[in-house]
């Protein structure tokens, strides 16, 4: 037991060490160990008051009640304001100085590979929204350790379940509703360029590149919530198991195309036509 216990005090200290060292240069390094097993969900959100425990309530909902896999071990980056982010993303994440920048435009949190980065600029968390952001970008991180790996699955879908996720666990948090967030987004969609085209292009919005340029020409939000609701078509009509389903075939196989057909029984573009039918008459 006394070895035990000297262990476990030593990895608290250096974590606190990695914590104090990050803060006095507006960035802070939170290592995370999970046991699934012993993850429990919150009940409320009255107890997710700092960064830790909001991380550590949101894993549990996404574990226990989503049946989520979370990486075992996983660091989360919180940083002070956008320039820190950007630097984070290159030395952190190993983004290369471009996308980094690019991404810093617009981007507050980026999920990697067990990693999370959040940009709490001027310490503007803890609200609803933080929540949001925490669980969308953990649902990240669970889709690349499912997937075996970064951008293999339809980026829209990997964004619009992220947002389902989200939203999800604000429900059980008593913070929001799914069919709130539903109403909200189809009203958001309603004068969507994809829909007054007709055309909603999942080819392009199925790559990461593909769907940053997309949603910087169209805006951010309208393209988020055309994501969510073309994933919540999905679920709904699938299921939410199925969906993971698809995240997972993707570390036998890295075919998008292949792996969608085979997963829901159609092709990309017989979704597309299903999905933007559908689309069409909810927005009337």
């Amino acid at each position: 037991m006394k070895r035990i216990s000297q262990r476990l005090i030593g990895f608290a200290l250096l974590a606190a060490l990695v914590v104090v060292a990050g803060c006095g240069s507006g960035r802070l390094v939170l290592p995370f160990q999970l046991d699934s097993g012993n993850l429990v969900a919150p009940r409320d959100a009255s107890m997710l008051t700092s960064h830790e425990r909001a991380v550590r309530g949101l894993a549990a909902i996404l574990v226990r009640d989503l049946g989520l896999p979370m990486p075992p071990s996983f660091t989360v980056y919180v940083y002070s304001g956008r320039q820190i982010f950007e630097q984070g993303l290159i030395q952190d994440a190993q983004v290369t100085p471009v996308r980094a920048a690019e991404l810093s435009e617009f981007a507050v949190g980026i999920g990697k590979r067990r990693q999370l980065l959040l940009n709490d600029d001027a310490g503007q968390a803890r609200g609803r929204e933080w929540l949001r952001l925490i669980a969308h970008e953990l649902a990240h991180v669970s889709q690349i350790e499912m997937a075996g790996g970064e951008g293999r699955a339809e980026q829209w879908l990997a964004e619009g379940m992220a947002e389902y996720v989200a939203f999800t666990a604000l429900e059980r948090l008593s913070l929001d509703t799914i069919a709130a967030r539903r109403a909200l987004a189809t009203a958001g969609i309603r004068n969507h360029a994809a829909l007054v085209a007709a055309r909603l292009d999942l080819e392009t919005l199925g790559n990461p590149r593909g769907f940053t340029v997309r949603h910087l020409k169209e805006g951010s939000l309208p393209t988020y919530q055309l994501a969510f609701l073309m994933a919540d078509y999905l679920i709904t009509r699938d299921g939410f198991d199925r969906v993971v389903s698809y995240f997972r075939s993707f570390e036998r196989r890295q075919d998008r195309h292949a792996n969608f057909r085979e997963t829901f029984g159609q092709s990309l573009d017989q979704f597309e036509q299903e999905v933007l039918t559908h689309l069409k008459t909810v927005v009337r």
